[in-house]
């Protein structure tokens, strides 16, 4: 862990403002990359970004380095955040017995590049990091989608995740880790 970070985990813990000043100028690119694509819709993930943050901050004193890097927990509250955001809009979608739920569209830009990047994987991989990943599907409901064993969709993940490692940063891939070992 950078020197950097460690002040700002300390600020954090201290309710500093100056903690969510500095984790939003870092970190908010590539959770709203993440979010995006959960959300399909930028005026949607701005607003989970910003209830993210929200979380971010208030939990701030529960964040256990020892369990995982800063970054890591951040990413798991936005998701999480996004799917919640996501599965709420679908609900009331459902319910109002609309078609389209009102702003989510496809995004028209693939913010940091994940989408052309998952693309090109074999379709086999393609589809569990989709369903996992962008559709919030946990491996066991992936199993029971695919109808392939669990073993199967965890070395299809890993397969997957090492052949993404060749385009990203170590940061994004820490972060599909993550998201893998807390399903």
């Amino acid at each position: 862990m950078h020197a950097k970070d460690h002040q700002i985990i300390e600020l954090l813990q201290q309710q500093d403002k100056k903690a969510i000043d500095a984790l939003y100028d870092q970190y908010s690119p590539a959770l709203y990359g993440i979010v995006l694509k959960i959300v399909r819709s930028e005026m949607v993930a701005q607003d989970v970004l910003q209830e993210a943050f929200v979380k971010i901050w208030s939990k701030g004193s529960s964040y256990d380095a020892s369990k995982g890097t800063l970054f890591t927990w951040m990413l798991n509250i936005t998701r999480n955040t996004a799917i919640d955001k996501q599965r709420m809009e679908e609900t009331r979608s459902k319910n109002s017995e609309k078609n389209t739920p009102e702003g989510f569209m496809d995004p028209q830009i693939d913010h940091i590049g994940l989408n052309t990047e998952v693309g090109k994987l074999e379709e086999k991989y393609r589809k569990v990091i989709d369903l996992i990943y962008f559709e919030g599907y946990t491996q066991e409901e992936v199993t029971e989608a695919l109808n392939i064993p669990l073993g199967t969709v965890k070395s299809r993940v890993r397969i997957a995740l090492r052949e993404l490692r060749k385009v990203f940063s170590v940061q994004y891939i820490t972060m599909c880790w993550l998201l893998l070992l807390i399903k």
